[in-house]
């Protein structure tokens, strides 16, 4: 049986590290209260070896095994790049 890896699709937010990078994912959650779907969103530090990925870049990740503290995902594809102005 194959292993199932969870991958996650967002918004690169930031690169200010090597080989790292910061992303904004976004989902719906159901409020319990007032049900009703809420956006919600949480940023997710992820591997990027070669530094492909790019402020606005649009990108895939898949979880992995802890690389440091905080990372625990690798970039798998950049899906769409940003548009420079």
């Amino acid at each position: 049986m194959a292993s199932m890896v969870k991958t996650v699709k967002g918004k690169v937010v930031s690169t200010k590290m090597e080989k790292s990078i910061v992303l904004l994912v976004e989902f719906y959650k159901l409020d319990k209260r007032f049900k009703k779907f809420v956006r919600k969103s949480k940023k997710v530090m992820a591997h990027d070896p070669e530094s492909k990925a790019k402020e606005g870049d649009i990108v895939v990740v898949q979880e992995g095994r802890p690389l440091s503290r905080n990372k625990r995902h690798t970039l798998v594809q950049i899906v769409e790049r940003r548009e420079i102005i």
